[in-house]
């Protein structure tokens, strides 16, 4: 009696580097080009940053920027896509809603530091017009709505409020503001914020 021959499976296949569980290749590249552009933004500005400079800190060649962002203009609008993640506030008292938006800015800035992207578009909204676009933009699609309903004049000062708590403490580095702790902050600014919040009287 002859044994029938045992079955090949074939060529075992070997498992894609960039598939399987966790982000893939491609997604891992793009975010450490974003990540590098964002340093080298921040530290040198949109005309002072080259392609080539960021693919070396990305440990990348520089055809892998522009295949992923196309110019370094798209790479600086990529750059400045920036998620607040606020919670809608609405739905705290409205007493709460200062201080709750303060402290939640605080912790991010906290936590991210100088490698945070608001603080990346705060440098340069100074001299660059596109990122004093996008500034504009975030405040008035993010933290408005986030809020309620408020007058657009009153959000400009709101802005103002926290944009210049991010200069004096996180770009300027101020003594006086910096040695304050995140909950002494929060208690003073809250007030302020609160009172352009408040709603307007008859006569005001």
């Amino acid at each position: 009696m002859t044994s029938s021959p045992a079955h090949d499976p074939g060529p075992v296949p070997v498992p894609d580097p960039g598939s399987g569980p966790g982000p893939r290749r491609s997604d891992r590249t793009r975010a450490a080009i974003l990540d590098a552009a964002r340093r080298r933004f921040a530290a040198h500005g949109f005309e002072r940053t080259t392609i080539r400079a960021v693919a070396a800190d990305a440990d990348i060649d520089p055809s892998m920027v522009m295949r992923y962002y196309g110019s370094k203009a798209q790479l600086f609008d990529a750059a400045l896509d920036i998620d607040l993640h606020l919670p809608d506030l609405t739905a705290t008292p409205a007493h709460e809603r200062p201080a709750a938006l303060v402290r939640h800015f605080l912790h991010r800035w906290e936590h991210d530091g100088a490698d945070d992207a608001l603080l990346l578009l705060l440098r340069s909204a100074v001299t660059n017009d596109q990122a004093a676009r996008r500034m504009r933009e975030i405040f008035s699609t993010q933290v408005a709505p986030a809020l309620g309903p408020v007058h657009q004049d009153r959000m400009g000062l709101v802005s103002s409020q926290l944009l210049g708590l991010a200069l004096t403490r996180y770009l300027l580095r101020i003594p006086a503001v910096t040695q304050l702790t995140p909950e002494e902050i929060v208690t003073a600014y809250a007030p302020a914020v609160q009172s352009i919040l408040a709603p307007r009287t008859p006569g005001d």
